[in-house]
């Protein structure tokens, strides 16, 4: 492909490309070689799971999979022992090497939904991050100033309020930085929120004697509660390892505005595409959001299904045909029923979700967490919108 079809290409959907005389740069001189540039994305395992909000950057490297080039997806397992401090208010609390171990997996497997196996290159940070004696540390830190540091808007929002800024979240960007000097990086990508630390790589590959890597900025994708960033965290994820029916209902569950949204970010429609389909039923709209959604990431028969089963669900007010088991004694209270669908977290949120009325067995709500249980078998209780089982008794 030509150089300004392959410019064209890896703009679609991006926020910035810092900065595009350079890309253009380093795509002619890859042609000129027959060479692959170097295209470094890097999560942090700090949970368990990907979601909607990590496949924004991961199509972008599957496209530049499809231009030819090589793909580096670095898991941080060193740097999610201190924690990415982008967005934090306050200091983050450090995980275990077995916690984030543990995350790791899940994420060896799942980016395979989007990207291509046999050109993607998996790496872990801790092999080289281990590796680093105390005189590289300090000669890696003596590589950029504190006043630097402090430009980041989240450090200086928490410093002139007076709240405390641990000397391991300095380390973060410089570390991450590392990673580009390592792996010899000529383009990162990353969410608008890492612009700080993609741009703090490029001085440090400098301080190393190499070309600086060029920053592709990707959107945040706000996740179901349509304000805050799409995190597991926040519950307020649909998670690309979801059922079929559960990520339907959560796509449907959103708000018209973030549903625009989703199609400009997710599905990377066009203004004239949104603008056409503005002009038809936003149910109609969602709908189609949605299928879409799903199909990607399971069969089209399971996303038809899962279509069909809302629709049963949500608008003849059904039962779906088939249902999570749960057997139970005759006996069982409603709070650890709750607890055992694993739909709530914690006794509180369980207690919260009866008061609220928001739990029903067989058609009737629970408005009182003490109430005698009248469970037999074949018994359907509903938690919240979407969420059904069936009960068997012991």
């Amino acid at each position: 492909m030509e150089i300004n079809q392959q410019l064209q290409v890896i703009r679609e959907g991006t926020v910035q490309v810092i900065n595009e005389r350079e890309l253009k740069e380093k795509l002619e001189k890859a042609k000129a070689a027959g060479t692959k540039l170097r295209v470094k994305y890097g999560a942090d395992p700090s949970a368990p799971d990907i979601h909607l909000g990590h496949t924004v950057p991961l199509k972008k490297l599957r496209q530049f999979q499809d231009l030819g080039h090589e793909v580096i997806f670095i898991i941080g397992d060193f740097t999610a022992m201190i924690g990415d401090p982008s967005g934090r208010k306050e200091i983050r609390k450090p995980l275990t090497r077995e916690q984030v171990t543990k995350n790791a997996e899940t994420y060896k497997k799942q980016i395979f939904k989007i990207l291509d196996p046999a050109r993607t290159k998996i790496v872990y940070n801790s092999h080289w991050l281990d590796k680093l004696s105390l005189k590289d540390v300090v000669s890696l830190t003596a590589k950029y100033t504190v006043a630097r540091l402090l430009e980041r808007d989240d450090f200086l929002k928490r410093y002139k309020g007076g709240q405390p800024i641990s000397m391991v979240e300095f380390f973060y960007p410089l570390l991450q930085g590392y990673d580009s000097v390592e792996l010899k990086a000529d383009i990162e990508l990353g969410g608008t929120d890492q612009t700080f630390n993609l741009l703090v790589a490029r001085e440090i590959q400098r301080e190393y004697g190499q070309s600086p890597q060029v920053v592709i900025t990707m959107p945040i994708l706000e996740g179901t509660d349509g304000v805050k960033k799409m995190s597991k965290s926040l519950d307020n994820y649909i998670g690309v390892e979801e059922s079929s029916g559960e990520m339907y209902g959560k796509l449907m569950s959103i708000s018209d505005d973030l549903m625009w949204r989703y199609y400009e970010v997710l599905l990377q429609a066009d203004r004239k595409k949104i603008k056409e389909l503005k002009q038809g039923h936003p149910l109609e709209a969602k709908k189609s959001m949605a299928y879409t959604v799903v199909t990607y990431y399971h069969k089209q028969a399971e996303a038809d299904r899962a279509q069909k089963e809302f629709h049963q669900v949500f608008s003849k007010r059904q039962i779906p045909s088939e249902m999570p088991l749960i057997t139970v004694s005759g006996r069982k209270g409603i709070v650890p029923l709750l607890r055992e669908t694993g739909v709530v977290a914690s006794n509180g949120e369980a207690r919260r979700l009866v008061k609220q009325g928001g739990v029903e067995l067989d058609s009737s709500k629970i408005r009182d967490i003490d109430q005698a249980l009248k469970i037999k078998n074949g018994s359907v209780l509903k938690v919240g919108k979407r969420h059904f089982f069936k009960l068997s008794l012991k």
